[in-house]
């Protein structure tokens, strides 16, 4: 068939906008006609080359939609299912998934590399070969993914906001409760309140945590974080320290949770130093590749046992998390449209990375 889609021709370009040719899906893939997809950061650093990926691509990680076709030997997902896409792939059988660690299956290796798992691909335009980020491509009305990044969710549930809990929501959410493992009482200070950070500030406080304070220079995006679960906020780190350091009475956080657009080496030991002994500093946001340098105190490291923790997809597990996520909206425990700071069309896709650049938008959303 053929549908419209943003693409990444090469690095440092404009996402394009494409009539493009999609192929029935393969065995074990299913066709989704997508409803909506967030504007994630991470398509944003194929842009910049940040994020090694092999280009032309697809641009698009994180929607929601419903299954209008299913390739041979699929059981999982029926025509008609609504469905999250998530940017991991779980095989359920690989060591890791055998260990309860379904975002490091081994099925996601290759996620930014561009073709499906069978080495081959589903867009083709120019008389080119098109990649899919993560295997998804939800930048695209249509797209073909493999039934191993499709979560089946409840019938009614808001399609547009379903799609933020493919990435954005569950990855903030997870590195507050699972990675950071933040408890009732504890303290946790969040750095950076984008489409991420805004989720963990949800996730810290979802898990009681007593205080949460919020870090972010962009003055609306501090405010917005208050009303998703912050008790304090911060336009730095060194003002979140003043104020850790008072609230706790110098026992400083039990947890922070690094959520900027780009991890920096020199982000560390600032970060290091808001919590306190057996502390953990929890590394959510993307570095650039070829980032090999960090500036920490070991010795902090021995004396104070405290710990540097990275965290992808907030160390979830999509099959379970999603439906849990997306109930506990449904119980009044979690806000989704309250993330959505602007609408676009698929057309508008550069206009909203230019919002998201200059610190307009806390989540984009364009919707098909």
């Amino acid at each position: 068939m053929r549908t419209t889609a943003a693409v990444l021709w090469e690095p440092g370009g404009k996402w394009e906008i494409e009539e493009v040719e999609l192929d029935s899906p393969h065995a074990g893939e299913v066709m989704v006609e997508l409803t909506a997809s967030g504007l994630c950061h991470s398509d944003e650093h194929l842009v910049t080359g940040d994020l090694p990926a092999v280009l032309p691509m697809v641009g698009g990680h994180e929607g929601a939609g419903r299954v209008i076709e299913v390739g041979p030997g699929v059981t999982e997902l029926e025509v008609g299912d609504p469905v999250v896409m998530t940017f991991l792939p779980s095989c359920g059988r690989c060591p890791y998934c055998s260990k309860g660690q379904p975002n490091l299956c081994n099925d996601g290796a290759g996620a930014t590399l561009g073709p499906q798992l069978d080495g081959t691909y589903r867009f083709h335009a120019r008389g080119e070969d098109l990649g899919q980020m993560c295997l998804l491509g939800t930048f695209a009305r249509h797209t073909v993914v493999p039934v191993k990044s499709a979560v089946k969710i409840d019938e009614g549930f808001p399609l547009d906001l379903a799609a933020l809990v493919g990435c954005g929501v569950t990855t903030g959410f997870g590195s507050s409760v699972r990675t950071a493992d933040l408890r009732a009482g504890d303290t946790a200070v969040v750095i950076g309140v984008g489409g991420i950070g805004a989720n963990a500030v949800q996730g810290a406080r979802a898990a009681g945590c007593r205080y949460v304070v919020a870090v972010d220079p962009v003055e609306h995006k501090r405010e917005r974080s208050r009303e998703l679960g912050a008790t304090h906020v911060a336009a730095s780190i060194d003002e979140a320290w003043e104020i850790v350091s008072e609230v706790t009475r110098g026992q400083m956080a039990e947890a922070a949770i690094l959520c900027t657009g780009v991890a920096m080496g020199d982000d560390l030991q600032p970060a290091l130093q808001l919590v306190g002994k057996r502390g953990r500093v929890v590394v959510t946001a993307l570095a650039r590749a070829e980032e090999e340098t960090a500036s920490l105190s070991l010795l902090d490291l021995t004396l104070y046992e405290k710990q540097i923790r990275g965290a992808l997809f907030g160390s979830s597990a999509a099959q379970f998390d999603i439906p849990r996520l997306l109930e506990m909206h449904n119980l009044g425990h979690l806000k989704l449209r309250e993330l959505i700071t602007k609408e676009y069309t698929l057309d508008q896709v550069n206009e909203g990375y230019e919002d998201m650049r200059s610190g307009r938008n806390i989540r984009g959303l364009i919707r098909y």
